[in-house]
């Protein structure tokens, strides 16, 4: 296994529109392996999702562990959402965007259907934790990030402190 580098807001590779996955292609060692890459590059980091275009894989697919023991990987692939009810306000985080933390607005309870690692169609139930999660990945599949959620003045905002880290960091 291996960790794979994760793009960081602003990089307009996050905006990129991932496509479908040949379901042909998902049982493929290769595949696999980069799911296994995935899962290793989201606990080091650490996080509880990681969307392929997070990692410059403009392809649409995702994992996820929201369990505190990072013993619940899921993997979606080819996710969509069938079904939504309520709301909840949840401070999210990324990824992408380290350090920074905002609230969210999103369903609360979500059906999602998918295809899973061994290739099986999936349906789910989700609401809480895992809802949001499952939301906020798919976001990044469609080339969204959560702070797209907020305000211009507070997106500039992170933009700028993200740069700041950077520069200080790089010295």
């Amino acid at each position: 296994m291996a960790l794979l580098p994760i793009l960081e807001f602003p990089d307009p590779r996050l905006r990129t529109k991932a496509v479908p996955v040949d379901p042909a292609r998902v049982t493929e060692p290769a595949f696999q392996t980069l799911l296994d890459d995935m899962f290793e590059t989201m606990y080091e980091a650490p996080g509880i999702g990681l969307a392929a275009s997070q990692v410059d894989v403009h392809q649409r697919f995702m994992v996820i562990d929201i369990s505190e023991e990072k013993n619940d990987p899921r993997v979606f692939i080819n996710p969509e959402i069938v079904d939504r009810a309520g709301d909840q306000v949840y401070q999210e985080g990324c990824l992408s965007v380290p350090g920074i933390y905002a609230d969210v607005t999103r369903s609360n309870e979500i059906t999602v259907r998918f295809v899973d690692r061994r290739g099986q169609a999936q349906e789910l139930r989700a609401d809480g934790l895992l809802a949001v999660c499952i939301q906020h990945e798919m976001d990044h599949l469609d080339g969204k990030l959560f702070v797209d959620y907020l305000s211009p003045l507070k997106r500039e905002m992170v933009r700028k402190k993200l740069a700041k880290q950077r520069r200080q960091a790089a010295a």
